[in-house]
């Protein structure tokens, strides 16, 4: 804790404590150190995405430490297993870390209500990407029901303009029906498409439902 006193000649000039010795000092407002901003970036990444990578690069400027929260979606069919995307997460982070300045940034699975688990490593606020206008009006409603309920606020940034339209439903799209995964160079790392070619080798059941759902006369 750090208390300002009009010490310097410059200051007390200023205030006019040279010409008026019996006027009091000024009182200065007590500074305090702020505390540690810690967020949580939480989602399914299935598959984790150069959007998901380039709003943790930004969450890094902004943070004192970043938690890449993985969950684990029941009301969803995931292309790859919890422990699948937790260990390509923590590859690709790992690397951005090393490579570029910033904030720490760990890894970290999850189950159950994100802001439970949020409570649970004394966040202090929920990071979040924002693509377009649809993004923002579901996040918004949800950004006011953590805080009104858990007391826990929300901070967007707005993902750069090539993955504006990017997503993991659409890659697995692409993966499913497209026979040329390096596509999707401009949407995720290469090791994600590494990762993608062979559940499409082994003939993933997500991928093959979105194969069989492809209109008649689409080409791939």
């Amino acid at each position: 804790m750090v208390a300002l006193r009009p010490q310097s000649p410059c200051l007390a000039t200023s205030y006019g404590l040279r010409d008026n010795p019996g006027v009091d000092p000024p009182r200065f407002h007590t500074i305090r150190r702020m505390s540690h901003h810690l967020a949580i970036y939480p989602g399914s990444f299935d598959p984790i995405t150069l959007g998901h990578l380039d709003v943790i690069a930004r969450g890094r400027t902004l943070f004192d430490e970043l938690i890449v929260a993985v969950g684990r979606n029941p009301g969803k069919d995931p292309l790859f297993t919890f422990d699948e995307r937790v260990d390509m997460a923590k590859l690709l982070i790992e690397e951005m870390v090393r490579t570029t300045p910033g904030a720490p940034v760990t890894v970290r699975p999850f189950a159950g209500l994100t802001v439970d688990f949020a409570r649970s490593v004394h966040a202090n606020v929920l990071l979040r990407g924002v693509r377009n206008l649809s993004d923002l009006q579901y996040e918004v409603q949800q950004a006011v029901t953590n805080r009104e309920v858990a007391g826990l606020e929300t901070a967007f940034v707005v993902a750069g303009q090539s993955f504006a339209y990017t997503s993991s439903s659409l890659i697995k799209q692409i993966a499913a029906m497209s026979d040329d995964l390096g596509k999707l160079s401009a949407m995720v790392p290469s090791l994600v498409i590494e990762r993608l070619r062979v559940k499409k080798q082994e003939r993933h059941p997500v991928l093959e439902q979105l194969r069989a759902a492809r209109p008649e006369g689409s080409d791939a």
